[in-house]
């Protein structure tokens, strides 16, 4: 099996109690993880915390674990507020995202837009009248950023993309590093 890296390559430094990583964009289906010193327990999620039920990796010894499939989304719309509504484009019915996700919006020259680990709240869909549309809703305060902006507003690209932690819980001290590929 060879495995090509995406992203960066993370530590996270282990002990007897958990610590666990920054957001990271979910690019790829499987996490490779990596203990150096001692052993750890891993858990993957929007805000874990690694516990002895959890996936253990043991030292020096890679093991791949298999994540699901990324989810991302073209945003045409941004609704601002105490809650940011994002719309889909015309004839995309349904989300990828489902209500309770960690999520990460990100539009290509106005960061003031950009959020991540943001989770999804609701998702609407239009899908008996035209124009056919989903709305998702998120758990980001908006109400102080750039005003409401529709795919002619914002003239760029825009994505929303689902995000993940990594909690390790180390048998010791020692090093946990993660970093998503893909398998050929």
């Amino acid at each position: 099996m060879a495995l090509n890296p995406v992203g960066i390559c993370t530590a996270i430094s282990t002990s007897g109690s958990a610590a666990t990583s920054t957001v990271l964009t979910h690019q790829s289906q499987y996490l490779r993880c990596v203990a150096l010193t001692q052993g750890a327990h891993v858990a993957i999620g929007t805000n874990p915390t690694a516990t002895p039920a959890n996936f253990f990796v043991a030292a020096g010894e890679p093991e791949t674990i298999c994540l699901h499939k990324p989810a991302a989304q073209r945003v045409v719309g941004i609704e601002t507020g105490s809650t940011t509504t994002l719309s889909f484009p015309e004839g995309v019915i349904g989300s990828p995202f489902a209500v309770g996700e960690a999520v990460a919006l990100t539009v290509t020259g106005q960061s003031g837009f950009d959020f991540s680990n943001k989770i999804v709240l609701s998702i609407t869909q239009q899908a008996t009248s035209e124009p056919y549309l989903t709305k998702v809703v998120i758990d980001h305060d908006s109400s102080s950023g750039a005003p409401d902006q529709t795919r002619d507003g914002l003239g760029t690209y825009a994505e929303l993309r689902g995000v993940f932690k990594v909690s390790a819980l180390g048998l010791g001290s020692g090093t946990l590093y993660i970093q998503q590929v893909q398998e050929t």
